[in-house]
């Protein structure tokens, strides 16, 4: 075998993502605030990047300023009674802050007119801890008890695992944590949820009878719908029971979830909004909040400047490339966003037409296909987005949702099957609930063509109990 060492050239064709191309993949996917984030970045780092501002409306703006001032200056000159103004407002005037008499008001606030204040719940425990006479040991255990609580309310550790860490005695520390369960809201510093319930039951005046005695010892039970067996157990009627068990279910399971701890707050902004007029749905993207970006003129003239140089021309010059890309990234997006939109719009006017029963399947490919994109794509599109419609605020994902055939060749998406059978269940016979067996034949009669197990799945998916869970007497 011979072996040689030749120069060949070969011509192949690579698919290879550019910097550009990651950029504007990435933008597509971005929702309205991580696109607005982006861009307050890019005019922090890329100097030949702008704002374009509209000077009409600053002429304009500068123009009634300047038609206002004399007006002002008509209305407030020196011939303006001052002393009466001041007295009628309650305010002081020059003279009277210039003088040793001063009127004070002896009115104090109510505390009706005081803000409120909404503090963590730690700091509201504490500041209920602060209202007993405990001494200073008391308060510190019942202190660390408080701050060992998690965001539902519930003590975390065993007591018998924190005594040690203080150094003293769990009864002790048993008396700190009755201490903390006297706090509100009611049910806090509880370690299961047992105890959770009975410490509300107990700071009731006449709870339901067969109500202490369900959550001692039948709780379980109960949360399977066994009315009989426990009925059966306590020597009552199973209708006693039931009332028993709706009353248990008002309690708060969660006492601590009132403060609202850990729950961060999201401002949703719709990048596209669809409104109805005369009769057909038009889409509009939402620019609201997004800055219109231009290159700087001064930039460019000095690209022009023959003197320039030759690092600082390579280096402007980069930057305005950048630039020019992120402007024609951004503008990429807002017509891909808007094609799907539109797209889904127009497949979807039933559902704006109709409700949510009308909601049609749709795949991304079919999309895809409309748009002359890849599915890829659209899927970046829809990624983080919300839609405004008329029937409400809606992610893009909302609208793409595998769907069953039906009867007449209408097809039925998963979403509009579910609310067929929330309304079955809702308008049926407490004494005889409907079975996922009763829930399908009813479905069937409607046009939908499913199976008991894809029943039983979106029943499930609903949180709505089993038949013999549901049932009351």
């Amino acid at each position: 075998m011979k072996l040689d060492y030749d120069l060949k050239l070969e011509q192949t064709q690579k698919l290879i993502i550019t910097p550009e191309l990651k950029l504007a993949i990435a933008l597509l996917q971005y929702s309205t605030l991580e696109l607005q984030d982006h861009v307050q970045e890019e005019l922090v780092n890329n100097p030949v990047l702008e704002v374009m501002e509209n000077r009409e409306e600053d002429k304009g703006e500068e123009a009634e300023t300047e038609r206002e001032q004399p007006e002002d200056e008509q209305i407030y000159g020196n011939d303006f009674p001052w002393e009466e103004y001041f007295r009628d407002m309650g305010l002081e005037s020059a003279a009277e802050r210039g003088s040793s008499v001063k009127n004070v008001s002896d009115t104090r606030p109510t505390i009706e007119n005081c803000a409120e204040i909404s503090g963590t719940m730690l700091e509201d425990l504490l500041s209920q801890l602060r209202m007993f006479s405990l001494t200073d040991r008391q308060y510190r255990l019942t202190a660390f008890l408080a701050g060992n609580l998690d965001r539902n309310g519930y003590l975390q550790g065993d007591l018998e695992e924190l005594a040690p860490v203080l150094g003293v005695k769990v009864e002790e520390l048993e008396q700190a944590l009755r201490v903390v369960q006297k706090l509100e809201p009611t049910g806090i510093g509880c370690r299961s949820l047992q105890e959770c319930l009975m410490l509300q039951l107990q700071k009731m005046d006449n709870p339901p009878e067969p109500a202490v005695d369900i959550v001692n010892h039948y709780l379980p039970a109960a949360a399977d719908g066994r009315y009989r067996y426990i009925a059966s157990q306590l020597n009552c009627n199973e209708k006693a029971v039931e009332e028993a068990v709706d009353f248990i279910r008002t309690l708060n399971p969660k006492p601590g979830s009132v403060y609202g701890e850990g729950e961060e707050t999201r401002y949703i902004i719709p990048d596209v909004i669809v409104e109805k007029v005369d009769g057909k749905y038009v889409v509009t993207g939402n620019e609201a909040g997004m800055p219109q970006l231009t290159i700087s003129p001064f930039y460019q003239r000095m690209l022009k400047n023959d003197n320039i140089d030759e690092q600082l021309f390579t280096f402007v010059k980069n930057k305005i490339e950048k630039a020019y890309w992120l402007i024609r990234s951004i503008e990429q997006r807002r017509i891909t966003l808007f094609k799907v939109a539109q797209q889904i719009v127009d497949i979807q006017k039933p559902f704006l037409d109709h409700g949510i029963k009308k909601l049609k399947p749709l795949t991304l490919k079919e999309v895809a296909q409309n748009v002359g994109v890849h599915e890829s794509t659209v899927s970046r599109a829809a990624a983080n987005k919300y839609i405004q419609t008329p029937r409400g605020l809606f992610p893009l994902k909302f609208f793409f949702s595998s769907g069953l055939g039906g009867q007449n060749g209408d097809d039925h998406s998963a979403p509009s099957i579910k609310t067929h059978i929330r309304e079955l269940v809702d308008s049926e016979d407490r004494v005889k609930p409907l079975s996922d067996q009763r829930l399908m034949e009813f479905l069937n009669e409607r046009g939908i063509q499913i199976s008991r197990r894809t029943v039983a799945k979106y029943r499930e998916e609903l949180s709505i109990p089993p038949s013999y869970k549901r049932r009351r007497s």
